[in-house]
């Protein structure tokens, strides 16, 4: 294993608070239903398709809405942080000689900026996906690329959409308990970690 991707938002950058506002800013213009801290905890073991029929949100609108929450992002990015940790951990991968990029559906432009507001280095690539569930097709033209195999990655992050787009391309899955999605939903796709810390993963991939 040489190198370790990661997802951004609820995975490195804890977003969840700040998607939610864009979230409840866009409600009334899309006509689906505002959420709050408790409703997304209670929804954390339910699909995107799940939540949105939950929260009448238009799927088809997506193309429309994202670009909105994006530009939402960029507009109040101070006001994100990275989760506890993950500095140190990033800087101890990378000290141990692993190399690390990040795949997400948030803007390239959110994530570098974003990255240089929390004084990032270690981070080699930023690679993004226009579509919610496309990341397959982003990690497979990377490993071609860069002419790696799926046994030399490992995907951290939070959602299952993320381990069902790994699986699609056999790269091998850590799981963060401290994002979006619950157990749950993660349990049956089989990862290969489950990590409830940095520092738990830090110390599972030294232990490789």
């Amino acid at each position: 294993m040489t190198t370790i991707i990661f997802d951004f938002d609820g995975t490195l950058a804890d977003s969840m608070p700040l998607f939610m506002q864009a979230w409840n800013t866009y409600a009334v213009q899309f006509n689906y239903l505002p959420v709050s801290e408790k409703d997304l905890a209670a929804s954390r073991n339910l699909t995107i398709q799940q939540r949105a029929k939950k929260y009448g949100f238009p799927m088809h609108k997506i193309p429309v809405i994202l670009p909105k929450v994006y530009q939402y992002f960029k507009a109040h990015m101070n006001e994100v942080a990275l989760f506890d940790g993950i500095k140190d951990m990033l800087d101890a991968l990378a000290h141990n000689g692993y190399r690390i990029v990040i795949i997400s559906s948030n803007a390239k432009e959110n994530i570098e900026l974003f990255l240089k507001q929390e004084g990032i280095e270690t981070v080699s690539q930023v690679l993004t996906s226009s579509r919610i569930f496309g990341k397959d097709t982003v990690i497979r033209k990377y490993m071609k690329q860069q002419n790696v195999s799926a046994e030399q990655l490992l995907y951290v992050g939070d959602e299952v959409r993320d381990i069902v787009a790994c699986n699609k391309v056999a790269v091998p899955f850590a799981w963060v308990s401290w994002g979006l999605d619950g157990f749950e939903l993660i349990e049956k796709e089989r990862p290969k970690f489950v990590v409830h810390s940095p520092q738990e993963l830090l110390d599972a991939l030294i232990a490789e």
